[in-house]
């Protein structure tokens, strides 16, 4: 029998409010190590709060933060837009399914749209991951529908699409599928920006080619403009859709709302996380109509994708970045940044596009300076022993990047 009197929030107003409960390192660093699958090899630090730039730990520590969590804090840290929307949409609806209409989904869909530049359709998911997995799931039901003889995507050498069978098996990097055999058919790779190589790759049997225009997880590695726009005429010339995966490049990290922009070219389908949610878990695939009306009722799905909350969060962040002329503050930054990292003697090598940038060093361990970096507060990704990956909020400045440039001197000068 229904209590009419009993408020419908009475069980939850007894619960205790419950957030990331600030403790002390050890006893943090303890129940990871004890608790949690070993997938990670995690840094001796716990972070309790962010704020713009900056992240604190448990000690109270601060750190300059140029990894924003990998590529997906561009808005930065606590940004008051992003806290006022989860807090007001979370007392109003969080998530009802898939099986019913909610407010915002259709508006970001079309806010997507319009930043992808041709008329598409959107399906959400939770992660990069995720919708490089609905990317391909979509180009292989195109592929039976129109080329029924064909069956493989093409995918280039040091890519990385994500962490699922299928997303493992199109990275071009054997040595994330191998340990989990058998490996997931229907792929085959070309080596990045050899345009000959992919001349004779894509074949009859292709039914799409997908590519990171810059390769974010092998250390930041641009395509050549001659690469991608052969990659489009060819994919176009033999009836091969044309895949960006855009899951670290894209929503202005590259200083265009998707790196492909920067190509002069507009693909098939392309993928989104990341940055789209500013922390907030988010995954999307866009594929122009064409192509996303290959899917029908069932083909795909998720529970959580595309729930109410996660639209309200990326409608906000999106609108924030439209207040914010940031296409050129990521570009102009960008550049100072790549220049200023240049002149850093042990530095050989700097690339990327606006706040997506690698460095090799030379004579040195980029693990160790990496190590030495996070001891002197600030935050920065190394990648094998050569590489260092930057990728800060997008709202860095350039006095940000300066104390980068200081404290990669200061660790040289005291090596020598």
């Amino acid at each position: 029998m229904i209590d009419e009197k009993r408020p419908v929030d009475s069980f939850a107003q007894s619960a205790p409010i419950h957030t990331a409960a600030a403790t002390d390192f050890p006893t943090i660093e303890k129940l990871d190590s004890e608790k949690l699958m070993p997938t990670y090899k995690r840094k001796p630090v716990a972070f309790e709060r962010g704020e713009g730039m900056y992240l604190y730990d448990t000690d109270g520590k601060k750190y300059l933060d140029l990894l924003s969590g990998l590529g997906t804090m561009g808005l930065g840290h606590s940004n008051a837009a992003v806290s006022e929307t989860l807090c007001t949409q979370s007392k109003k609806l969080m998530h009802v399914s898939n099986l019913y209409h909610v407010e915002g989904r259709g508006e970001l869909a079309a806010a997507l749209i319009a930043l992808y530049g041709q008329p598409g359709k959107v399906f959400f998911s939770n992660s990069g991951a995720e919708a490089n997995e609905c990317a391909i799931k979509l180009a292989r039901k195109w592929g039976h529908a129109r080329k029924p003889a064909a069956d493989t995507i093409v995918t280039a050498t040091g890519s990385f699409h994500g962490r699922t069978l299928a997303t493992i098996a199109a990275t071009g990097q054997p040595g994330f599928a191998r340990p989990f055999a058998p490996i997931t058919p229907g792929f085959a790779y070309t080596p990045f920006n050899d345009v000959e190589a992919l001349d004779e790759m894509l074949g009859e049997g292709t039914i799409a080619f997908m590519i990171e225009v810059v390769q974010g997880e092998s250390g930041v590695w641009p395509a050549t403009k001659e690469y991608v726009q052969t990659a489009v005429r060819l994919c176009g010339e033999r009836d091969i859709l044309f895949i960006v995966d855009e899951v670290q490049s894209g929503i202005y990290r590259s200083g265009k709302p998707f790196a492909f922009q920067h190509f002069g070219i507009i693909p098939d389908i392309i993928t989104s996380a990341k940055a789209l949610g500013n922390g907030f878990p988010v995954g999307a695939t866009i594929a122009r109509t064409s192509v996303s009306d290959i899917f029908s009722p069932g083909d795909h799905g998720t529970t959580f994708g595309g729930n109410v909350l996660a639209c309200s969060v990326c409608l906000t962040v999106l609108d924030c970045y439209k207040s914010m002329d940031i296409e050129e503050h990521v570009t102009k930054v960008g550049e100072y940044a790549r220049i200023k990292l240049a002149g850093i003697p042990g530095v050989s090598d700097v690339r990327g596009i606006g706040l997506m940038i690698g460095c090799t060093l030379s004579g040195f361990s980029a693990q160790e300076c990496a190590t030495k970096l996070l001891e002197n507060g600030i935050v920065v990704n190394a990648i094998g022993e050569s590489y260092i990956r930057i990728l800060p909020p997008l709202i860095c400045e350039y006095a940000h990047i300066d104390t980068l440039v200081a404290a990669i001197n200061a660790i040289i000068e005291e090596k020598k």
